[in-house]
């Protein structure tokens, strides 16, 4: 293996000082063009790259930014990968996509990659519901922005949407289709998404004056496909059988979907069916599934563009801000149908 060309190749080449090249790599317009020509020809005949470890040692400023996700196979996160991505190529910055996997040991060992590489900030959708990894991540002085979280205090900005409402559309859209109870399957209880979206539902059964026990919960191990299957069999036992079901995400959803389709009950005819998020699948199910959309790349965007404000040439002009945004119910096949007097 060749060895890897350095700054003075370049410069001994070129027939000019390493300091020469510096300024035509960072500061081309201190160099004279015909200077400059002859140094970029032997920048692009060697296959110089610059050492980007080392040129944020001198400058004391990363160009990464971080983004650690729970789960890079939810195609939720996928777009708001794409737009914090958006927003950092703008500023001329690059995004490191993570995968906690839920779990907070996995996000621990990230913060600690991030912390011995000196990004320079971090995108978090927390897995340790305690926020003693985060707590821990602060002694680096690295800015952080909670994404699809509402930040715990003010040390912090955050980007998120208003689950309640979320879960409010759900259960005002399954009343009005004619449903007096509902199941409501959730994914592990400690994330706050979960939690939000049950209050809401909750919440829209009491303004028909419906109680807590119209609904049944059913909490799932992950939010994923196969934790959505495992939920429909388990709401299969279930007698009488429900007639109504809100996911807390479309992956559970689509799960239940499979599940159901198996056993031969017809979605919506028998159950109507809604999930959360809006994801793309959503809309090409078998079932096109009635969902509350979250948007997504938008919440990614405005994350990155307040971590690049607060590390930014503005920083210290920079105020902390928990934006939320609002979800939006759309309805499609799985909940057109409903069963009367269900």
């Amino acid at each position: 293996m060749g060895r890897m060309v350095g700054i003075k190749d370049v410069a001994r080449q070129a027939g000019v000082s390493v300091g020469t090249v510096s300024n035509v790599i960072n500061r081309p317009e201190m160099v004279a063009e015909a200077t400059r020509d002859r140094v970029q020809a032997v920048i692009e005949r060697l296959g110089y790259v610059r050492q980007e470890s080392a040129r944020q040692l001198r400058a004391g400023r990363s160009r990464i930014i971080a983004l650690l996700v729970l789960d890079m196979a939810n195609p939720f996160f996928v777009d708001v990968a794409s737009g914090a991505e958006r927003a950092a190529r703008e500023a001329g910055l690059g995004v490191m996509v993570c995968n906690s996997a839920q779990s907070p040991e996995e996000e621990a060992d990230y913060l600690g990659l991030f912390a011995e590489h000196r990004v320079r900030g971090v995108l978090v959708t927390p897995a340790d519901v305690t926020g003693a990894n985060l707590e821990g991540f602060r002694r680096h002085d690295i800015p952080f922005v909670f994404v699809d979280r509402e930040v715990p205090s003010s040390d912090g900005c955050s980007v998120s949407v208003d689950d309640i409402e979320g879960g409010a559309l759900a259960g005002r859209h399954l009343i009005a289709q004619g449903h007096r109870s509902a199941v409501y399957v959730s994914g592990p209880m400690l994330l706050p998404q979960c939690q939000d979206r049950r209050t809401g539902l909750l919440t829209a059964f009491a303004e028909e004056g419906l109680s807590e026990e119209a609904m049944v919960h059913i909490e799932a191990e992950r939010l994923d496909v196969a934790s959505g299957r495992d939920a429909g069999a388990r709401l299969l036992g279930i007698s009488p059988r429900p007639t109504a079901v809100f996911c807390a995400n479309d992956l559970l959803a689509l799960g239940v979907l499979q599940a159901l389709f198996a056993a031969g009950v017809s979605v919506p005819g028998e159950v109507a069916l809604v999930g959360y998020d809006d994801i793309e699948f959503a809309a090409a199910a078998a079932v096109p599934l009635t969902s509350v959309r979250q948007p997504a790349f938008r919440m990614g965007r405005t994350a990155a563009e307040l971590l690049i404000e607060e590390t930014g040439e503005r920083a210290a002009a920079h105020q902390h801000r928990r934006i939320v945004l609002q979800p939006e119910l759309v309805v499609r096949d799985s909940t057109f149908a409903s069963r009367p007097g269900a």
